[in-house]
């Protein structure tokens, strides 16, 4: 039987990034759930690009948890969820470099998420963006909403 202490906690997230032209100001959001709990959160850059939002967005997210967690997160983001699953493997082994030789772009962001994927047990699902998904719909609400305040 396993120690109840030893279990991680269990964390749905949905992410979405937001850009007023590309770049531009943009915004990005995360819902949070465990258990029967509910947490927004979003922010602003007064001049980014879409893929950094949808970045910034997981990064905000995983971060606010406080200790390891199982977490599913949800991204209408194919550039995140790819880079994640097949991408940033292959850009380590290179010292940050491209097929092509070039330097990866958003190298930080990138390094920020692979650190809290160190630390969190992160399966990452896909779902399409302006969909059936309430939530999705919802945190794509909350990333437009945020440019508002970079403005």
């Amino acid at each position: 039987m396993t120690n109840s202490i030893d279990l991680k906690p269990e964390v749905v997230i949905y992410t979405d990034g937001s850009c007023l032209g590309n770049p531009g100001p943009g915004g990005y959001a995360a819902i949070l759930k465990w258990r029967d709990k509910i947490k927004e959160l979003s922010g602003c850059e007064a001049f980014t690009t879409n893929n950094r939002m949808e970045m910034m967005a997981a990064i905000t997210a995983l971060s606010y948890l406080k200790r390891p967690s199982k977490v599913t997160l949800y991204t209408d983001s194919i550039y995140l969820k790819r880079g994640l699953e097949e991408w940033l493997p292959r850009w380590e082994r290179n010292n940050w470099r491209t097929s092509e030789n070039k330097p990866v772009k958003n190298k930080e962001l990138w390094e920020q998420i692979a650190k809290l994927c160190k630390k969190h047990e992160v399966i990452w699902q896909w779902v399409r963006g302006h969909g059936d998904d309430p939530l999705n719909n919802r945190c794509d609400r909350l990333a437009k909403d945020a440019i508002k305040r970079c403005l």
